[in-house]
């Protein structure tokens, strides 16, 4: 089952944010909206969205305000879609952090254009990989889709999540802290039993014995890695 990429669309205006809404959802995202600034923060933090569309001319606090707030507070890549088209505009966006910049009226197809950049440019910086094989299972990071032997598989969007972010660097021991901070940002540091009961769940879903696991690799007390090729089964425990 695919994972959609989540996109939080800003906007003060309903229509606006129905039509960019409606584009998005029939390219397949997942969407979540906010129509003033204070809504925009919150859903920021609870929803964790992979892009931001936000408006500069929001009722309760400029856009260009959030922009630099939105890339400390999070990870999201912020595409401005705005009205205001002056260079000076576009350049202050920039310059305080935004990553690209769409003026208002806009083609819906350009508006996913540039979303698809987006979301590449989002996997591949820190030398991340667009699609990861380990043994018969293979990830692809652009469509969010896991196929074990061809066949796609099932994964909730928390296993897929931790799943991609081992993926994103193969071979490399991710903390249980890295993960848990991603995955469960609000209870990382208490619940790292979550983390080794989906860690177990995915198991049995990829490996062909999740006793003797060959891709997703247990560093005692330290994290979890994925597995380059095929090597010497490990420990399973946690």
């Amino acid at each position: 089952m695919k994972v959609r990429h989540k996109i939080l669309i800003v906007d003060d205006e309903t229509h606006i944010r129905r039509l960019i809404r409606a584009a998005l959802e029939r390219a397949d995202y997942a969407i979540v909206e906010a129509g003033n600034a204070r809504a925009a923060i919150e859903r920021l933090r609870e929803e964790r969205p992979d892009i931001t569309l936000l408006d500069l001319g929001l009722p309760d606090r400029d856009g260009l305000e959030l922009v630099p707030l939105f890339k400390q507070q999070s990870e999201t890549t912020l595409i401005v879609v705005s009205a205001r088209e002056a260079t000076e505009e576009k350049v202050a966006a920039l310059d305080l952090g935004a990553d690209d910049y769409l003026t208002k009226p806009f083609d819906t197809d350009e508006l996913l254009a540039r979303v698809r950049v987006a979301l590449r440019n989002r996997l591949t910086r820190d030398g991340g990989n667009l699609v990861v094989t380990v043994g018969d299972v293979r990830l692809d990071m652009v469509a969010r889709t896991v196929t074990k032997g061809g066949s796609e598989i099932h994964l909730t969007p928390k296993e897929y999540a931790v799943l991609a972010q081992l993926a994103r660097f193969p071979g490399r021991v991710i903390t249980h802290k890295q993960i848990m901070a991603e995955v469960w940002p609000r209870e990382h540091e208490h619940h790292v039993e979550y983390l080794r009961v989906l860690i177990r769940t995915l198991r049995q879903k990829l490996e062909a014995d999740p006793q003797q696991p060959r891709i997703i690799s247990n560093e005692l007390g330290i994290g979890y890695r994925l597995r380059l090729e095929a090597e010497k089964a490990g420990d399973a425990e946690g």
